[in-house]
């Protein structure tokens, strides 16, 4: 069985002050992590800072970029080298804002994941249609794509900590969430494809998250599909208690 995957996914808010402060807030409601895995993925500023607050804890901490390369006259970049020291165990790649407001390519996609995996970090990849791809019934063939992208030429034994999330653009921060029918038609899909590529053992192992407008009250009937391992959460990451609230749903459906 795989062990479900919940990610918050802050994005461009919360100062290091704030962050702590949503941490010792958390961390009241929050016991070991026993069914799952948790992931808190802060701004690069505040990486170290809630890294060293969450030792002990059991929640991992995640980073939401980073460059290929490992040093160099490359401004404004972080590398793989240094999400590794500061702490961090997982990094968001490929995620929709970065493709669509930073103009990255599957190649560039794929670049980090092969640097991350070398550095010993576990990419989250992100993967998923916009309303117009929806609507002209693109929606597979714009996953295979990217996923291809992302995954060319890097060894199946390389990949077996990546995490999957499929995020349907339409649905990021617009308050539009796919039905849990949709969601699990579109995670079965990729599943399948991950087994033409790297194998049945692979496929079955690999986990793939749901992320777009997920919230408590929806979480439940999402995770319950066969093929969703977990979310990656934006909005309703941002606030203790609403994300308290999803980790305690997912682990009443797990039960």
């Amino acid at each position: 069985m795989r062990r479900p995957i919940m990610a918050a996914n802050w994005k461009m808010n919360k100062t290091i002050t704030e962050a702590l402060n949503f941490l010792r807030e958390f961390s009241l409601g929050i016991k070991e992590p026993g069914g799952m895995d948790i992931v808190i993925c802060p701004s690069f500023t505040a990486l170290y800072s809630v890294g060293q607050e969450l030792e002990g804890t059991g929640v991992k901490l995640g980073a939401q970029n980073m460059y290929w390369e490992k040093s160099g006259a490359f401004t404004g970049e972080v590398s793989p080298v240094m999400l590794d020291d500061a702490g961090c165990e997982y990094v968001i790649l490929g995620h929709s804002e970065r493709r669509h407001i930073f103009k990255e390519s599957d190649e560039m996609v794929n670049r980090k994941v092969k640097s991350a995996v070398v550095a010993g970090l576990k990419p989250i990849i992100c993967v998923g249609e916009t309303l117009d791809q929806r609507e002209q019934e693109k929606t597979f063939s714009v996953i295979e794509e990217q996923i291809r992208g992302a995954l060319k030429d890097i060894p199946v034994a390389d990949l077996k900590e990546t995490v999957i999330a499929y995020e349907p653009v339409w649905a990021i921060g617009t308050g539009k969430t796919a039905s849990p029918e949709q969601a699990q038609e579109v995670h079965r899909y990729i599943r399948k494809l991950l087994g033409e590529i790297c194998g049945g053992e692979f496929a079955n192992a690999v986990r793939i998250q749901y992320g777009g407008s997920t919230k408590p009250e929806n979480i439940k009937s999402i995770m319950l599909q066969p093929d969703v391992d977990g979310a990656l959460v934006g909005g309703a990451g941002l606030e203790p208690d609403s994300f308290l609230k999803m980790i305690q749903e997912v682990s009443a459906s797990e039960c």
